[in-house]
């Protein structure tokens, strides 16, 4: 399909996080889009800032006329979307152009010099820095995210059409869809066994993804992960290596050593060994492409982070909040050791909400063993996106797999309540459900008290 011959875009899911970066790209190259999402937030309110008619009731009567034509309309849908969706049937019965978003990205990174970033986590960050890193270096690419970069105040960063920058996705094994001449595969723990049944089954398919790279392509991997490629690691003898890394005004500083040469005291200021390492890859990758040095240098300097990233909401002598996403056990430990490492005497307390009934299930003792190493936790309910409650798996199971005796079950009505009683004066919010939605609560209620 030639994505130019297209006059309307309709999204049916046009507020999900990877959906909105393509509604700003189909809008910025001209197309008239419009779309369906179950509830307004942020991501909505801003695409409607844009010109994009969204609406939050599923009737086939709000889709606005244009979009009615089948010969026109492109529709392009997330798979998280319910069975039996009346708008998504209705496109279906009456023979529309009908496409996942990650098939949509499929079409761009064919069509252009494409760097993707796999891995189980670290995407959204990882791709941020490198957006940024080439756009900084006046590359004439587009970037497409699953966070908002602080920076942009945005899910896309655009600069030209000839480059794109994608995160390749394993859930659904969407990721099959790509083309890349530059692909990063940054982890490979266990995840999304609800669709692949065991790991073996998600080291397959990264191997599948490693098959995709075009002609004369590279792959990167992290250090000790099984699949071949042109290596990178932390204090280690990778290909491409971080070396004398010290810590100044709360911010890394160290060189980097490549195949070529080292790149002395480049300066990051994201916390956290995981957070290194992504910088690490995304440099690597700008490097490979061709972006001078000096430049590079100065532009990761000045990466401010990406919005629910261990992002700071408040940071005083006396008290500091956090909220960050993580949502797998492996995230969580990163986390932990970003917060013991900048703040070591302080008491922490995590407040975490579940996401999923299947990984809390598949996952439940390591996550157990992931929180009890704060001081305090307090744990909401399990998040259930796109499932059905599993019999059993519950807040409170996990509750009592917790080996910190320093926990509680909460609600959100509760949450302020329980911090005000709380001693910890490092508050941390963890998850990638609604708990984002508490976010602004907690941060208003203690800016005003600090």
């Amino acid at each position: 399909m030639n994505l130019n011959s297209i006059n309307n875009v309709y999204f049916v899911g046009i507020g999900g996080i990877g959906m909105s970066a393509l509604a700003r790209y189909f809008v910025a190259n001209g197309k008239l889009v419009a779309g369906y999402d179950k509830t307004p937030s942020e991501i909505t309110d801003s695409l409607k800032a844009l010109g994009v008619e969204v609406h939050f009731d599923d009737a086939v009567k709000h889709i606005p006329s244009p979009f009615l034509d089948a010969e026109k309309t492109l529709v392009v849908y997330t798979p998280a979307i319910p069975q039996g969706h009346l708008e998504f049937e209705y496109f279906k019965a009456n023979h529309f152009k009908i496409l996942k978003r990650s098939q949509i990205l499929g079409l761009i990174t064919e069509s252009t010099f494409c760097l993707a970033v796999a891995g189980t986590h670290g995407k959204t960050t990882t791709s941020s820095i490198l957006g940024h890193l080439l756009k900084e270096c006046d590359v004439p690419m587009t970037a497409f995210l699953g966070g908002i970069c602080e920076n942009y105040n945005s899910n896309l960063i655009i600069n030209g059409t000839e480059v794109s920058v994608v995160e390749a996705d394993e859930f659904d094994r969407s990721f099959l869809t790509l083309s890349p001449n530059l692909a990063c595969i940054t982890s490979m723990d266990a995840d999304h066994l609800d669709i692949y049944g065991d790991a073996s089954e998600l080291i397959k398919s990264f191997k599948d993804f490693s098959k995709k790279i075009k002609p004369n392509g590279k792959l990167f991997v992290r250090s000790g992960l099984p699949i071949q490629g042109i290596t990178y690691g932390i204090e280690d003898d990778s290909d491409y290596s971080v070396q004398n890394i010290k810590i100044e005004n709360g911010a890394y500083v160290f060189d980097v050593k490549t195949p070529k040469t080292v790149l002395e005291n480049l300066q990051f200021n994201l916390p956290g060994r995981h957070n290194l390492s992504n910088a690490l890859i995304a440099l690597a990758m700008a490097v490979e492409y061709g972006c001078p040095h000096r430049q590079l240098a100065k532009a990761l300097a000045s990466f401010k982070g990406v919005k629910r990233r261990f992002s700071y909401q408040i940071k005083t002598e006396d008290f500091v909040f956090i909220d960050d996403y993580a949502h797998h056990p492996e995230e969580i430990n990163a986390v932990h050791q970003a917060v013991r490492e900048m703040y070591p005497n302080k008491k922490v307390m995590a407040i975490f909400q579940p996401h999923l009934f299947s990984r809390t299930r598949d996952f439940i003792d390591d996550f157990a063993k992931s929180l009890s190493k704060f001081d305090e936790v307090l744990l909401l309910d399990i998040y259930p996106a796109r499932e059905l409650p599993m019999e059993g798996v519950t807040s409170s199971w996990l509750l009592s797999k917790i080996e910190n005796e320093n926990k509680q079950l909460v609600n959100k009505a509760d949450l302020l309540k329980k911090i005000h009683e709380s001693s910890a004066t490092v508050v941390l919010t963890i998850g990638a459900g609604d708990i984002g939605e508490e976010v602004k609560h907690i941060k208003k209620e203690f800016t005003r008290e600090n």
